[in-house]
């Protein structure tokens, strides 16, 4: 079998973009994206209020300029590029969107979705596109983004936060799509994306609030690039493999196979929807930890009556920033959604990992911090099963209570979320601001169920925002 040539798979990805139709996705296809559409909807709404989205309005308002798109849900109007933007930021504020595509048994290790569907509303909205459009070009982005993720070779240790990379492309692929972009002008916003790429890990060590910086950034940047292509920039022949392209610049390498096999036909994006707003890699430390909480309350106990708590982990997480003291700083949020020792001591003190959970308050309480002090952690798990997890409590007085998960809830080959689940979780989101009537919930979800019958988004919008 002939290896694939770098020149004729970005000719591929470029002709896929541009070419391919709402009626030659699969059913299953347009399914899902409805679904990620919806859980990120619900994360733009959830994460509204979330240290730092209200500081980013206020300065993107302030900042004004003509009219594009609306941010949600408090319906300011930006131009589309800012208001992609602020909602890319709420939508991974509380870190509870839909993540993780597979291909087949596959995990690839990506937050694309909280880029991608922002900027893909507000560029459907500015451009008066329909609900099948925003679907096909939403899909083509994930897709795009996902190839380049799963193909590509990271530096180990290079602490690249891959949101910064690849999302870029994706969100450029979406907007040029959306814009009528021709193959030649394509490229070129590829090409200027490339000059765009940045990211890093070194947010989440600080628990800063910059650790959602690269979701919106992706959404803002690659919407420009593509404008900016349509106004006639022009860029790179090759910006995904040519040389100091994003492979040769950010990658070891690339399996142009995993990039080009079943491009046009066969269509990847997030699958992974969380049941908790934190990290994924905490989740399976939830999952113990609620069922040990359960069994606590059974036998008449509480978490009072725990002297240690051990977990062991992949050991990728050991000396890891999901493995630091319990110390929250200047974002207690963002220092609490990364923290192993958070997550058991919040779960097995409360008996649930909720929205309520992570606010400021929450993470604050002196006895949910009294609780994380007694948390040890090893590596001792798979290296190949990164969510797995054991939990051991021992209480006071010399019994223990053990669990564990080799993946978490939520993981679409062994524990997916139900549809009714994934509704459940926008009722929460929706409801959490307190900025929309909870009764709208219904008319939101409705109208996202049947997103690829809808030919004025405006529609859409109005529900989303507040009266």
């Amino acid at each position: 079998m002939t290896a694939p040539v770098p020149s004729e798979v970005t000719a591929a990805i470029l002709a896929a973009v541009t070419r391919t139709r709402f009626e030659d996705l699969p059913a299953a296809t347009v399914r899902h994206a409805k679904q990620r559409i919806t859980d990120i909807v619900g994360c733009v709404i959830g994460g509204a209020d979330t240290a730092g989205s209200p500081e980013l309005r206020s300065l993107l308002v302030a900042r004004g300029g003509r009219p594009g798109a609306t941010v949600l849900p408090g319906g300011e109007r930006l131009p589309t590029a800012p208001a992609a933007f602020a909602n890319a930021i709420a939508a991974r504020g509380n870190d509870f969107g839909v993540l993780i595509p597979y291909i087949g048994t596959t995990p690839v290790w990506s937050h694309i979705s909280e880029s991608t569907v922002p900027a893909a509303l507000a560029m459907a909205e500015s451009t008066g596109a329909s609900g099948r459009e925003l679907i096909t070009a939403l899909v083509l982005g994930d897709d795009l983004a996902a190839r380049l993720t799963a193909g590509a070779t990271y530096v180990p240790g290079a602490g690249w936060d891959s949101p910064g990379l690849v999302n870029k492309f994706g969100v450029a692929a979406i907007a040029g799509r959306l814009l009528g972009l021709d193959e030649l002008r394509l490229r070129d916003a590829f090409g200027i994306v490339l000059h765009q790429l940045g990211g890093t890990f070194q947010a989440i060590d600080a628990g800063a609030h910059t650790f959602k910086l690269a979701q919106g950034l992706a959404a803002r940047d690659g919407i420009e690039a593509a404008e900016l292509a349509a106004h006639g920039w022009t860029g790179s022949a090759d910006p995904f493999f040519g040389p100091n392209g994003y492979i040769d610049m950010y990658c070891d390498g690339v399996d142009l196979d995993v990039v080009a096999d079943g491009l046009g036909a066969v269509f990847h994006g997030d699958a992974t929807f969380k049941p908790y707003p934190s990290c994924r890699f905490t989740h399976s430390v939830i999952d113990c930890a609620l069922e040990v909480a359960a069994r606590l309350r059974e036998a008449g106990a509480d978490a009072g009556q725990i002297g240690r708590i051990h977990l062991d982990v992949a050991p990728m997480h050991v000396d890891s920033p999901l493995d630091q003291p319990f110390a929250p700083g200047r974002n207690p949020q963002g220092h609490a959604i990364f923290s192993l020792r958070y997550a058991a001591a919040s779960a097995l003190l409360r008996g649930r990992a909720t929205l309520a959970e992570y606010t400021e308050e929450a993470v604050g309480d002196p006895a949910v911090a009294a609780l994380a002090d007694r948390v040890s952690i090893t590596g001792g798990r798979p290296m190949a099963t990164p969510e797995a997890a054991a939990l051991t409590v021992g209480l006071r007085d010399g019994t223990s209570l053990t669990a564990s998960r080799d993946t978490a809830t939520g993981n679409p080959l062994s524990s997916p979320l139900s549809p009714a689940r994934i509704e459940a979780k926008f009722r929460a989101n929706w409801c959490f601001t307190g900025m929309l009537e909870p009764a709208r919930a219904d008319d939101a979800l409705e109208l996202l169920g049947r997103l690829d019958e809808v030919d004025d988004l405006a529609e859409l919008t109005a529900i989303l925002v507040r009266p």
